[in-house]
């Protein structure tokens, strides 16, 4: 990278995040170059499919359905990396690097599965790899817990980063609506994929907690450790009790760093009805960071499509261009090298919400109550409803703090039970307390 009046970028991948980058790049060219101190110049786009290069305005920048021309074209300063996936994107990442290259991508898939080679091969040839765009769309939170508060030592985050699932928690939560019919109106709309599996089941916020962790716990996280359990099972019903209890129902994406060993998971949660997070509603995502001495910063907006996750991408360009003038020594070491333990999701401690399918007779209550006894797990509050005609009623308890290994081994109990009518179902709580002290 010879030239230091502009940084001349490449682009691989014309699909929904690489067209709202070259948008961006074009609208905002002034301002852009502004920002960065340079013009940023889109030299050539690569995509296999060539009828993705008449949508957009490509007047006087090269085309090609070969990703390797990119890579080679020594005009090139900076990748940017948007086909997504974990295959050929892992090659062209680090083909770019071996070329001399920094890159961008916005691909969180690839960064939390292959996160040693990556940023290992990153140091290897002094280059620098941006992904703001990874996680959280337009939510600048990578610079952040970089730059904006990255004086800070965060213990905690949670935080919704599916627009799928929000959108579908939202719809069943204000309209009462089954998740089923959810599903399908967010997939006519868009806003879920044809095959939802990668979302509905936690793996897309899987992987951006993994990613988040990283940099804000400084340590390797291994994905497969991440705990992850997605929205498929929650019911109207599950909805409807936690909020006359005083909680909303989230898919919260969450990691803390108790210094020895850390937290990361994804999976179903109550939370506070007064939470902020409690009103982040429809595609929008929020993440919700805590500090000691910092306390609790909250950075909420659009979690996907072309332009938000556009601008995120354009924003990392920004800062290759202002690299390109003084490049200083970068460290990914978190990303592969010191690694705190994963705390298994039975030693959890935490409370809970517990609802149980049962007969409509005297004694119930008491058995439950006993079995809860003998685990040590104490009830802070509990619900009952009417019997409905077949005679069996829900009874809804929450739960003060317990380990989960114990609620796991209380509700196998309880299922054996000849009142019981319903696999018992738990659901965690968050009360997210904000950690203001040294």
């Amino acid at each position: 990278m010879t030239d230091k009046s502009s940084l001349r970028v490449g682009v691989i991948g014309l699909g929904t995040v690489g067209s709202g980058l070259v948008r961006t790049l074009q609208r905002n060219r002034d301002r852009i170059a502004r920002n960065a101190g340079m013009p940023i110049d889109l030299v050539a786009v690569a995509d296999i499919n060539p009828d993705t290069f008449s949508r957009l305005d490509l007047a006087g920048i090269e085309t090609t359905s070969d990703a390797g021309r990119i890579i080679r074209d020594e005009r090139i300063d900076c990748v940017a990396e948007l086909i997504g996936g974990t295959g050929i994107a892992r090659d062209i990442v680090l083909d770019a690097f071996r070329a001399g290259k920094d890159v961008v991508t916005a691909n969180k898939a690839l960064l939390a599965t292959h996160a040693e080679e990556i940023f290992r091969t990153a140091e290897q040839y002094h280059r620098k790899i941006h992904f703001e765009g990874a996680v959280g769309g337009g939510i600048p939170i990578i610079q952040s817990l970089y730059g904006g508060i990255g004086a800070a030592t965060v213990t905690q985050i949670h935080a919704i980063i599916n627009g799928t699932c929000n959108y579908i928690l939202t719809a069943m939560e204000k309209q009462g609506r089954n998740f089923r019919d959810v599903l399908k109106e967010a997939q006519k709309l868009g806003y879920a994929e044809v095959d939802p599996t990668f979302d509905i089941e936690g793996h897309d916020a899987g992987h951006k907690i993994a990613i988040l962790a990283s940099i804000a716990c400084n340590t390797a996280i291994d994905f497969k450790d991440v705990h992850l359990e997605g929205i498929r099972d929650i019911t109207v019903d599950d909805i409807k009790f936690g909020k006359e209890l005083g909680y909303t129902l989230k898919l919260l994406a969450i990691a803390k760093d108790y210094q020895d060993s850390i937290d990361v998971r994804v999976h179903p949660t109550f939370i506070p009805n007064e939470n902020l997070l409690a009103s982040v509603h429809g595609v929008h995502n929020a993440v919700y960071t805590c500090a000691p001495g910092l306390g609790a910063v909250m950075l909420y907006g659009r979690g996907a499509g072309d332009l938000p996750t556009g601008n995120a991408v354009a924003s990392d360009l920004i800062q290759a261009a202002r690299d390109k003038t003084a490049r200083q020594p970068v460290s990914y070491r978190n990303f592969y090298e010191k690694r705190k333990p994963v705390r298994d999701m039975a030693n959890i401690e935490g409370s809970y919400y517990l609802r149980c399918i049962v007969a409509d007779q005297a004694g119930v209550l008491a058995t439950i109550s006993h079995i809860l006894g003998e685990h040590n797990i104490s009830v802070s509050s509990m619900m009952q409803t009417e019997a409905g005609k077949d005679g069996v009623c829900p009874i809804v308890f929450m739960t003060h703090n317990a380990r989960e290994g114990n609620v796991k081994k209380a509700l196998d109990k309880i299922a054996r039970q000849d009142v019981v009518k319903a696999r018992p179902k738990f659901i965690r709580l968050e009360r997210i307390e904000e950690v203001t002290q040294f």
